[in-house]
């Protein structure tokens, strides 16, 4: 007789960082459990991988642990552990007011977790991971943690000081991806381009980059996160020069306007913040830029917004994310008073994603007649459902191409750009 392994459902909620803690978990899990991940809550055991991040985040982190608790006095788990930056940041508070919940981790708890599991921590297996996503793409953290004091954030209170993963690791993992098949790896961090400061005294990020463009079987290397101050402009050559390095960079700018750069302490003003735009865009002829941008900070003004959105309007970004500002404990910003009403923040938010989506439809039509190389990321209806270089998987543009013959998930192709609409192109692959 055989003996049938326990299954263990872990549940990853937040950013990719927090997926990939996830997928080292699973790892050192995989000779033991079965594994999966979903959102299913019938398994011997589930670890739920929690964001701390605003308050929906910690919304649905809450949700999740009840859902699980209840599964478990159903009798459909057995066992409930939570993880993550929630239980990182208030681990007391959910240890007095959930009694079900069989123990609490924060971020850097791996070992615990596994001694609780009674699984042995096997260091051969660092730099390896169970891979969640699709098997032509993965994500690969690069740092943890982060040295800023932006005045709204929280991640430094959790993820502690930034802490650079030495490169020749970061190497080693990579050649794992490929060898399963991995073509495109996202580069990830809180702060990307603060890479190597603490380890080699300088900013390394482009000669990582470097590095990892010469593994073969990787095709695309994207980057992610990539702090305003201070940023490295020799990544700019090497991506205009490399072309496995994708045309794209996310940059979280947060605002425009002066005194409120000032008052979340970016470290970068409005004359600095559209000097390094206009320089990405000569430097990178066709580059695309996501930015993430902060609507309702304390004291925000109507003048201040109408700023916001004509630097929005004058910079044509590619891919735009917005939210409403969240007041954070133990922030410097939660001192300031929260005096921007809810319905106005929301307004503000939908005046600021309704000009996205002009600018989208413009930038996407400019593409249409032309032919891009182009990843296959999934079949869907009629469809098959692909990306660009200049699209991020999950948060950004797709392509939705026609075939008369069937494509491979996971391989690129050129497709010829037929029309477009507001976050979408249509194409056709022609043999």
């Amino acid at each position: 007789m055989t003996h049938k392994a326990k299954k263990i459902n872990v549940i990853t909620l937040g950013c990719s960082k927090n997926l990939v803690d996830s997928e080292v978990l699973m790892r050192q899990l995989d000779s033991s459990y079965e594994i999966v991940n979903d959102s299913d809550d019938a398994s011997d055991i589930i670890v739920i991988n929690t964001c701390g991040f605003i308050g929906d985040a910690k919304e649905e982190s809450i949700d999740t642990i009840l859902s699980a608790v209840e599964a478990k006095k159903a009798g459909r788990a057995e066992k409930v552990l939570v993880t993550g930056c929630l239980s990182e940041r208030y681990k007391k508070e959910l240890k007095d007011e959930l009694e079900n919940v069989d123990g609490f981790y924060g971020v850097n708890d791996l070992p615990h977790i596994l001694k609780e599991l009674e699984v042995d921590y096997k260091k051969e297996l660092i730099g390896e991971r169970h891979l969640t996503t699709p098997s032509h793409f993965a994500y690969l953290k690069v740092s943890e943690g982060c040295d800023r004091s932006c005045a709204f954030c929280a991640i430094p209170l959790i993820r502690g000081k930034h802490l650079s993963q030495p490169e020749e690791l970061l190497v080693k993992e990579a050649e794992f991806l490929a060898s399963k098949g991995v073509k495109e790896i996202l580069l990830i961090a809180q702060d990307l381009t603060y890479y190597g400061l603490d380890l080699y005294g300088k900013r390394t990020i482009a000669r990582l980059v470097e590095k990892l463009s010469d593994i073969d079987g990787i095709e695309w290397i994207r980057l992610h996160y990539a702090y305003p101050a201070g940023f490295p402009e020799e990544l700019l050559q090497l991506m205009n020069e490399n072309p496995k390095v994708c045309k794209y960079l996310d940059i979280p700018l947060q605002h425009i306007n002066d005194r409120i750069l000032k008052s979340m302490k970016r470290g970068l003003g409005s004359d600095g913040t559209r000097r390094l735009v206009k320089a990405m865009k000569e430097k990178v002829p066709g580059v695309a830029l996501r930015t993430t941008l902060i609507v309702g900070y304390p004291g925000e003004t109507e003048e201040e917004f109408e700023e916001l959105l004509d630097f929005i309007s004058e910079a044509k970004f590619d891919r735009l994310g917005v939210f409403t500002y969240s007041e954070e404990e133990d922030t410097s910003a939660f001192k300031l008073e929260d005096d921007v009403p809810e319905e106005i923040k929301q307004e503000r938010l939908n005046r600021v994603m309704e000009l996205q989506q002009g600018i989208s439809l413009e930038l996407n039509k400019q593409r249409v007649g032309r032919v891009f190389k182009t990843i296959i990321d999934r079949k869907e209806g009629d469809y098959f459902v692909g990306r660009t270089q200049f699209d991020s998987p999950e948060v950004d543009n797709e392509v939705l191409v026609s075939s008369e013959t069937p494509l491979a998930i996971g391989e690129f192709y050129h497709v010829t750009i037929d029309r477009a609409d507001f976050f979408d192109l249509y194409g056709t692959v022609r043999g």
